[in-house]
């Protein structure tokens, strides 16, 4: 069972402003990417049309049984090496700043733009990784490139304003190497505080299409930042046993902005940890329903 249930676009030439439009699929404008083995998540649990969904997760098998290596190393079939050749690590010198990233995908003229920030620890490597968390992020990089699109991975200095301003400065480079073409944030962890700050600047919530938070931190006031003031998608995904941030606080804030009429929507892994949706996250539902949601 696919875990799509989102608004569908007609034209993906009117959804993105794209002059050459994105190879449409039934569900959204991204094709599928090896959606039998990431996007087959059996559906515990749904409520809010569709909207919220608890997803079944086992450890033996959604560890043991993808990786070669658990949590080290994915098993072949699960991630697709050709799209490395399209990979490159470079500094960008931003206006905030130089910046290390992994740049998957066209450096302008990109489709569409997806950022992840990694949570404390990380740098760029993280989520560059093809073999880490299940070939998860391997199938983003095929998804970015298959599409004509572009997948960033920084090295984050910080959590702090500092850190907010050098991704604000990302966002703004990828809507000027790509005008029009929307951005995507997807923040996991502690990288959580790099969205809700980006999210409270007004320049940066205009280059942005939505946000993504991962496992990541509540923030109580984000119903008055300029992101949630102007109504842009965010997803939610987490897990029910996350010891690191609290489901039920994520939850809580979920369902405040839906009450509220916002356009947003949450994945809940059950019995997952604070890592799980890094590594069960489905990035092609979670991206088409982003550049879908009205």
């Amino acid at each position: 069972m696919s875990t799509g249930h989102f608004r569908i676009a007609t034209l993906a030439t009117v959804l993105l402003g794209l002059s050459t439009p994105l190879s449409a699929a039934p569900d959204g404008p991204l094709k599928p990417f090896k959606d039998d083995l990431f996007s087959g998540q059996a559906v515990l649990e749904t409520r809010d049309g569709g909207d919220f969904e608890v997803i079944d997760y086992q450890e033996l098998r959604d560890i043991n049984g993808r990786d070669q290596i658990p949590e080290r190393r994915a098993k072949a079939k699960y991630v697709s090496l050709g799209v490395k050749k399209q990979q490159a690590n470079e500094t960008l010198n931003l206006a905030t700043g130089p910046l290390p990233v992994t740049r998957v995908g066209r450096a302008e003229g990109a489709a569409f733009t997806v950022i992840f920030i990694h949570g404390r620890g990380g740098d760029r490597r993280l989520g560059s990784n093809d073999f880490s968390f299940g070939g998860n992020f391997n199938r983003l990089k095929n998804l970015a490139v298959d599409n004509g699109g572009v997948y960033y991975a920084p090295s984050v200095p910080s959590f702090d304003a500092a850190g907010v301003a050098a991704v604000g400065g990302l966002v703004a480079h990828a809507r000027a190497v790509s005008p029009g073409r929307p951005v995507i944030l997807a923040c996991a962890s502690m990288g959580s505080f790099i969205c809700w700050g980006i999210a409270r600047e007004t320049a940066a919530v205009a280059d942005l299409a939505g946000m993504m938070i991962m496992g990541g931190a509540t923030d109580p006031d984000f119903s008055k930042s300029a992101f949630a003031k102007t109504k842009l998608p965010l997803y939610f995904s987490h897990g029910s046993a996350d010891s690191v941030y609290a489901a039920t606080d994520q939850i809580a804030l979920y369902d405040r902005l839906k009450k509220a009429g916002y356009p947003t929507r949450f994945t809940l892994f059950a019995t997952g940890s604070h890592g799980t949706p890094v590594r069960m996250t489905d990035w092609r539902d979670a991206i088409n329903w982003i550049l879908s949601a009205k």
